[in-house]
């Protein structure tokens, strides 16, 4: 399966449950990696068989930086619907991270896997 990488996508939103971060955006770092087939695109270099990898940014972004979510899990559990909404991804890996949430740690964050198949299971 091949992959597309967008990396170290910095959204500013609120997350978290403290009343401060309630209040304050702060920054959001997002990583995908967009499993997908990209044989026929290759071929016939055609963007008409690819996926939009920058039109999932401008949404992840746009989510990212509206959803107010509490916890970096449920983001991340959004984020992954929404690439998995786009025909051509078959699985996505997101990672979301709150740089300096914990003092000494560059950042803290989740990383989750979730694919079309999962998806049709439930």
């Amino acid at each position: 399966m091949d992959r597309i990488l967008i990396r170290d996508l910095v959204a500013r939103g609120i997350i978290g449950i403290n009343e401060w971060e309630r209040k304050n955006p702060q920054e959001i770092l997002i990583n995908l990696i967009l499993f997908c087939d990209t044989h026929q695109a290759a071929k016939e270099d055609s963007i008409e068989h690819s996926v939009d990898y920058r039109a999932i940014a401008k949404q992840v972004l746009a989510h990212a930086e509206t959803a107010a979510r509490f916890t970096v899990e449920a983001l991340a559990e959004d984020l992954a619907e929404l690439c998995l909404s786009h025909p051509r991804v078959s699985k996505v890996l997101v990672r979301v991270e709150k740089p300096g949430a914990v003092r000494f740690a560059r950042s803290v964050g989740v990383e989750i896997e979730r694919s079309r198949e999962e998806k049709s299971q439930k």
